[in-house]
């Protein structure tokens, strides 16, 4: 397989297929994790998903189209956090390709090392929607701790976010491996990034 095959707009069959239900995984966990107030997301696990299989194009598809389904059905906001789905679908799927999720171990690394990404790129764009805030029950009060302490705004909303995002893209990472090692071998051949695939094994 050629070195650039990762980054191939040239998406299969197997690929195309792979979208919707990836973007359907990350729709239900979003709304599982709203309707039992959970102090989590749960909306990456698609993209995840999408990303090892396929590779970082599908996976970052697949988390820009769940933010703007969600967006138009049920946050207007979600529009912009799709930026935030785009990074996560990149990173998981170089770093899958690269052979970082071979276990346990691999992956928790690898959910850290996204929820980094994700923390990078929400912050700004949390500082200009909410003023530093994420909504979250959790984030927000470190972000009120740490306001109160004269932290800067940009240093309390990032803490805001990572200590969200640490737990949240751990979790998401492992869910999506397990699914991803349950599925049987003549299903995650079909896919482009079979390199990758293999290299997970």
């Amino acid at each position: 397989m050629k070195k650039n095959s990762m980054w191939s707009l040239k998406l299969n069959t197997a690929s195309l297929v792979l979208i919707p239900a990836a973007v359907g995984i990350n729709y239900i966990g979003k709304l599982f994790a709203g309707a039992l107030k959970l102090p989590l997301w749960l909306d990456s696990i698609g993209t995840i998903l999408a990303a090892c299989l396929a590779g970082p194009i599908v996976g970052a598809l697949c988390g820009a189209i769940n933010n703007i389904i969600y967006g138009f059905t049920l946050d207007p906001v979600s529009f912009i956090y799709a930026l935030s789905q785009v990074g996560i679908g990149i990173v998981a799927g170089v770093l899958a390709y690269k052979g970082k999720m071979k276990g346990l171990v691999g992956s928790i690394i690898t959910g850290l090392i996204i929820a980094c990404v994700a923390t990078v790129v929400s912050t700004p764009i949390n500082i200009a929607m909410y003023g530093g805030q994420t909504g979250n029950i959790w984030g927000d009060a470190l972000f009120t701790w740490c306001t109160a302490n004269q932290f800067p705004t940009w240093l309390a909303s990032g803490l805001d976010e990572l200590v969200v995002d640490i737990p949240d893209k751990v979790a998401v990472t492992l869910i999506a491996f397990g699914i991803y090692k349950a599925l049987p071998k003549k299903l995650t051949i079909l896919y482009k990034n079979d390199q990758a695939i293999e290299s997970l094994d």
